[in-house]
């Protein structure tokens, strides 16, 4: 993260060129907006005199109470890397505030930089890295996107089998050059399908990095004449995308979820930070895994866990504890996908882990067979669930969930299901191609 002061930001704006500046934030829906300003407009901008209409923007406010502001946070300016070199254009990610200078309660980041203030008050802070998953796709000859590949490369291949590696490495390098710390980069299982993992940090700078990871992807990928998707199952028979979530509580910078004399070298805190994501899960479905389509991805036979469950070496449970021990013992929650909101998955997550901790909920015993080799009797008998099999279930599990509609607040609770109840009603109505070929010529 960057420290950067206001005197900062108008001096990079001079000395580096930046003739255009855009006022970035996110949408409940986890979409990236923006009002574009010039470099003459940056005084007014770090003086939050900027305005929007935000009932143009869905969940945000009535038309009769449309004026909003934008607050810029100088710690995020970041010139892009693939803009022109005279002229250049930078962003800044914003908060959003109502008129009378209070914080608008239904803005997504706000709503995480709650959270992690309640987690603050207790003495911790929530360290997050993300595995972002994406693909590949050929567009048509009018540039729209398709879901054709040519490549039929799988887990780690290498070029000439990954036809997406130029892409990839491009991306990674474009990524460093706004101060990403990127881990690893590699083809996924999937034809066309690809993960770029960066560098755990603290939760709201992880959210912020997801947001310009996803613009930054997108960009570079249309550059090479293709087309990224982080939509969670954008093709049936292989496996979808998710975004698997590696969380771990610090206090005094010191890893909480560490215990040398543990068996697991877990600590109580970390089983009942487990608890809580356990107990919740169900309610956080709806966040974690937002779209129709993020259910076509929660299927038994694609690595993706469908069943309620803990586990170490163990990949087939929604949780996992991988075997690093020290300051990198961690959470690895696996459902999350990647169309989901950062800001509000993170709220969510750091949110039921807290619970589960103020309420000391021990997880159930961890699981150490293939959930998806058990018969359901077996599953039934080891008291194992599995999450909800559809949007239209998981919004009935988040507004029985009281706590997780809290966490979202008065404001984007309601709104949020209401819009989510509303697509679930608009892909209801559509006759499928698989309806077509399934019943036409039977019935």
């Amino acid at each position: 993260m960057n420290h950067y002061t206001r005197d900062d930001i108008i001096r990079l704006v001079e000395e580096e060129d930046v003739e255009f500046i855009r006022l970035q934030f996110t949408d409940m829906f986890g979409n990236l907006k923006n009002v574009a300003i010039t470099a003459s407009q940056l005084q007014r901008a770090l003086n939050n005199q900027c305005m929007f209409d935000g009932s143009a923007i869905d969940g945000f406010v009535r038309i009769e109470e449309s004026d909003m502001y934008l607050y810029p946070d100088c710690s995020t300016f970041e010139i892009f890397p693939w803009r022109p070199q005279q002229g250049k254009v930078a962003r800044m990610l914003c908060d959003v505030y109502h008129p009378d200078g209070k914080h608008f309660e239904g803005d997504p980041r706000y709503i995480l930089q709650r959270a992690v203030q309640k987690a603050a008050e207790l003495g911790y802070t929530f360290q997050v890295g993300p595995e972002c998953e994406f693909f590949l796709f050929n567009t048509d000859e009018d540039t729209m996107p398709t879901t054709e590949t040519n490549e039929q490369a799988g887990y780690f291949d290498i070029g000439p089998l990954d036809f997406g590696e130029n892409a990839r490495r491009d991306m990674v390098m474009t990524l460093e050059d706004m101060d990403f710390v990127v881990e690893a980069s590699h083809h996924e299982m999937a034809p066309a399908q690809h993960e770029i993992d960066f560098q755990y940090d603290e939760a709201l700078q992880t959210a912020d990095n997801i947001m310009t990871f996803k613009l930054a992807v997108r960009t570079i990928a249309r550059r090479h004449g293709l087309h990224a998707t982080f939509m969670p199952k954008p093709k049936s028979g292989v496996n979808g995308s998710g975004m698997h979530i590696n969380m771990s509580l610090h206090r005094d910078g010191k890893n909480v979820f560490a215990d040398a004399q543990d068996e697991l070298g877990l600590s109580k805190e970390a089983y009942w930070f487990i608890g809580g994501l356990m107990k919740h899960i169900k309610g956080m479905a709806a966040i974690t895994n937002p779209l129709v389509n993020s259910y076509k991805r929660l299927v038994p036979g694609f690595e993706a866990p469908v069943y309620i469950a803990w586990s170490t070496t163990n990949r087939s449970p929604l949780i996992r504890i991988p075997m690093v021990a020290g300051e990198g013992t961690r959470v690895e929650l696996r459902s999350p996908d990647s169309a989901a909101n950062p800001y509000l998955t993170l709220a969510v997550c750091l949110m039921a882990g807290l619970d589960g901790i103020r309420n000391q909920i021990m997880p159930p015993a961890r699981v150490s067979g293939n959930i998806f080799a058990m018969t359901d009797e077996e599953r039934e008998q080891a008291g194992i669930e599995h999450l909800p099999s559809s949007l239209a279930e998981a919004l009935d599990e988040l507004e029985r969930d009281t706590y997780i509609c809290d966490v979202l607040g008065g404001h984007l609770a309601p709104k949020y299901i209401a819009a989510k109840r509303e697509e679930w009603n608009r892909y209801r109505a559509e006759v499928s191609r698989w309806e077509i070929t399934e019943y036409l010529n039977k019935y």
